[in-house]
């Protein structure tokens, strides 16, 4: 596309979001719920889209866990419809009151929730990210430029024409919801330039995708940054509660940013624990990287037959690693401390647990853990807006300002000020 183009695209969507910020709730469930229907109705239609993309990814040679990230099916079509239809049942947050105060001159302040205005998302491999954003910038009140990557252009090419058909008999802004479907990055660094029209930027993918964003960007970011999740197994455990949390936390979709990337094992729980968790671990495929105590044990205890000298040593790289495979760094430490301190280090300010039957641990966690989400015995698998409530989610955020975690509705908003005089001057 032409810089003109671009411009003028960004400028359409500016006028859009000006209309939407009024329109009625009833008219945007209404729109939300036909989008979902479409989604179901033409699932197949969507699917062949989807069976070119991931030809080509599998040519490419991706991994599986991305090629899995990729993959549509009914099952996942038909989710995507029933987050469309939950984000139709929520509340509309437009218009909200937060808050009111009257002062002493007899002022009544009212801050209300309003619309961001444009949103700029980008976004790699996952196709439902183009219903689901969609889905709740309309909601919002906001317009929204959808921007995914070219591994998933079939997909997102064929879902977007369906969810923009069937909002057409309803009256939306033609640029309320507009898909890019040029790939090339200049396109990107073009819009990533246009402040006047663009309110906020949400990039969604790879460390480098995000990197590029954020050095590029005129406009406000705000990042959906890696997830590098850890698992703590405390020294007061239910250690069966345990295995099933960690299996599922990195086995269950190792592809996603919520999955675990690093196990933290409490050393006077770890020869009790490790050695049947990582066998589990590998009979389900997960290669196992860990620090120098955790080979050790497994080395003692299993014996030299076992394989598990094929455990490989944890390097410095990995703990800073979100792998989205079937790979896991494992690390026993001394106390509560250590591995916060780790996390600390190596994380992203995604997703922790702690796994205890201690309430005084598990509040020290809490406390002491400064990310977006923060688990006691529950799986970092539930970091999703769908799974919040929410419907869908825009991006998780790893950011302090203005959101932290899944960005749902509320999110999508900011405020302003209403005040309410009878004469008042100031004096």
């Amino acid at each position: 596309m032409e810089r003109a183009q671009i411009q003028g695209l960004a400028a359409a969507a500016r006028n859009a979001s000006i209309a939407l910020a009024q329109l009625d709730a009833k008219i945007k469930n209404a729109a939300l719920t036909a989008m979902a229907g479409s989604l179901e109705a033409q699932s197949a239609t969507i699917i062949d889209a989807n069976k070119k993309d991931i030809a080509a990814a599998q040519k490419d040679g991706l991994s599986a866990a991305i090629i899995d990230r990729l993959r549509l099916s009914d099952t996942r079509v038909k989710a995507m419809a029933d987050s469309l239809r939950t984000i139709a049942s929520l509340e509309d947050p437009v218009g909200q009151k937060i808050s009111t105060r009257k002062r002493p001159n007899g002022l009544v302040i009212d801050k209300v929730r309003v619309p961001i205005g444009v949103i700029f998302i980008i976004y790699e491999s996952r196709p439902n990210v183009t219903s689901d954003c969609a889905g709740l910038c309309l909601k919002s009140g906001n317009a929204v430029i959808l921007r995914g990557g070219s591994e998933a252009i079939n997909s997102n090419i064929a879902i977007y024409d369906i969810v923009k058909g069937s909002c057409k008999s309803f009256g939306l802004p033609e640029a309320a919801i507009t898909l890019m479907r040029d790939t090339d990055r200049k396109a990107i660094e073009i819009l990533l330039a246009q402040k006047e029209y663009i309110d906020l930027v949400m990039p969604r993918g790879g460390e480098e995708l995000i990197n590029f964003v954020t050095e590029k960007s005129r406009i406000a970011v705000i990042k959906h940054y890696k997830g590098i999740c850890h698992t703590y197994v405390d020294e007061e455990a239910d250690l069966n509660m345990a295995e099933r949390i960690c299996f599922n936390a990195k086995v269950q979709r190792p592809g996603v940013c919520n999955a675990m990337e690093t196990l933290l094992v409490h050393k006077d729980v770890a020869v009790r624990f490790l050695p049947s968790m990582v066998k589990k671990f590998r009979d389900a495929g997960v290669e196992i990287r860990g620090c120098e105590k955790m080979r050790s044990i497994i080395s003692a205890i299993a014996g030299p037959a076992s394989g598990a000298k094929d455990i490989k040593a944890a390097t410095e790289e990995d703990w800073y690693t979100e792998y989205l495979d079937l790979i896991l760094s494992v690390k026993v430490v001394e106390d509560p401390d250590e591995a916060i301190a780790h996390i600390r280090k190596y994380g992203s300010m995604h997703s922790e647990t702690i796994v205890t039957d201690n309430q005084r641990n598990a509040d020290y966690f809490l406390k002491k853990v400064d990310s977006a989400c923060v688990y006691v015995n529950a799986s970092t698998r539930f970091t999703d807006g769908g799974e919040f409530g929410m419907g869908a989610e825009i991006g998780i955020s790893t950011e302090k300002l203005h959101a932290r975690g899944p960005m749902g509705l509320e999110e999508l908003t900011t405020y302003k000020y209403v005040i309410y005089g009878n004469g008042q001057i100031r004096e």
